[in-house]
């Protein structure tokens, strides 16, 4: 087997979906059922697959990430083969992987942050980005998901949701045509407007931003559509608006913005306070001018991107995944791959942590002489 991966160098170019259909096509001994689009891998519990008796040295282990014309979904496959280093690699020290000896991961596309919270609770997925507020709000039991049985679904996720590392900050995009009449979140009245996937964290993040606003889902016309497909509808005028939490920049609205102009509308004012002041995870951020094409200083609502985990993956594991994140060469590859990944720094890994550090991460954090002091752990 390891001949075989030897010979499958040529995927170690690749990244994400494309390493593991490169890498796989090699594997042929592995035994894998393999269901897209997701990357969805069947019998795998918490990184453990059924292989060949002579490959169980290989473990799998899964990152629930967005849509794949968003944010995470990019960010998630570069980290993900960052951190893969199966049998048959070359070295670290020879310019080969730097990540974690006999494992394999992988980003998997889903519809964004409530979505990924919920099946690392099911068992379905080892880990996930999420944003800050909506991993606040799953372990409080709050906000998108107070409707759920509340005391059982927040005994849950207090024993299973663990977070790895702060990875970025998100900024709230709302976008319309430049054209547009909409100069404030209150012209949305009575206009369609995508507030994002159903179990997206745009959603979760839009309703008290509607609320600051004094509106609802009722007093406009939602749409509940992908970055892709609400850049799609605005394009040719089916949408007015729509809103998107991500890294910038994005992919779908870049995109937009060479084929059609486009503004973002501001959410700057008192309404923005009042609702920093209800939704501590919400700070004021800026889009720069020149992020996206014709668009100026945005001023807007932020919050950060971070990367959770299940606590039933073994400390080592963490350990040996957080270790290979903040690997220098790891770094470099996201710095040169993506315009986020310069925002991605170890000196901030521990900011604004919204649930607990797991041990594997912590052991790593305090190793490097990161303060852990006042930070739950367990």
């Amino acid at each position: 087997m390891k001949a075989a991966l030897r010979g499958s160098s040529k995927c170690r170019f690749l990244h994400g979906t494309a390493w593991l259909w490169c890498a796989v096509r090699s594997w042929h001994r592995l035994a894998l059922a393999i269901l897209l689009p997701g990357l969805v891998f069947t019998g795998l519990a918490f990184g453990e697959v059924g292989l060949a008796e002579s490959d169980k040295d290989i473990t799998f282990f899964r990152i629930g990430t967005g849509a794949t014309s968003g944010t995470y979904f990019p960010i998630g496959g570069l980290i993900a083969s960052a951190i893969s280093n199966p049998p048959g690699s070359m070295a670290c020290d020879r310019g080969g992987s730097c990540g974690v000896p006999g494992m394999v991961a992988v980003a998997q596309a889903t519809e964004g942050s409530v979505a990924n919270i919920e099946a690392i609770i099911a068992g379905r997925l080892e880990s996930c980005f999420s944003q800050a507020d909506v991993a606040h709000w799953a372990l409080t039991g709050t906000k998108i998901f107070g409707k759920k049985k509340k005391g059982k679904h927040k005994r849950l996720v207090e024993k299973t949701l663990r977070s790895i590392a702060n990875l970025f900050p998100e900024s709230v995009h709302l976008v319309v045509q430049r054209d547009s009449f909409i100069k404030s979140v209150f012209d949305l009245k009575g206009k369609k407007v995508s507030l994002g996937e159903p179990e997206s964290g745009t959603l979760a993040s839009v309703l008290p931003i509607l609320q600051g606003y004094n509106l609802t889902r009722k007093k406009i016309k939602p749409f509940y559509l992908s970055p892709g497909e609400a850049a799609d509808k605005l394009r040719v005028g089916a949408l007015d608006a729509f809103f998107l939490v991500a890294g910038s920049p994005v992919t779908a609205i870049a995109d937009l913005a060479r084929t059609l102009p486009i503004a973002l509308v501001p959410i700057a004012d008192i309404q923005s306070q009042k609702i920093h002041r209800s939704n501590p995870f919400f700070v004021q951020a800026i889009i720069p001018k020149g992020v996206y094409e014709g668009v100026e200083d945005t001023r807007t609502l932020g919050v950060g991107a971070q990367w959770l985990v299940s606590a039933e993956v073994p400390d080592d594991r963490i350990y040996a995944i957080t270790r290979a994140l903040w690997h220098d060469n790891v770094l470099d590859i996201l710095r040169d791959s993506h315009p986020l990944g310069n925002m991605i720094r170890l000196e901030t890994a521990l900011d604004g942590l919204a649930v607990p550090l797991h041990p594997g991460a912590a052991r790593f954090y305090q190793e490097r002489g990161l303060k852990t002091v006042g930070l739950k752990i367990f």
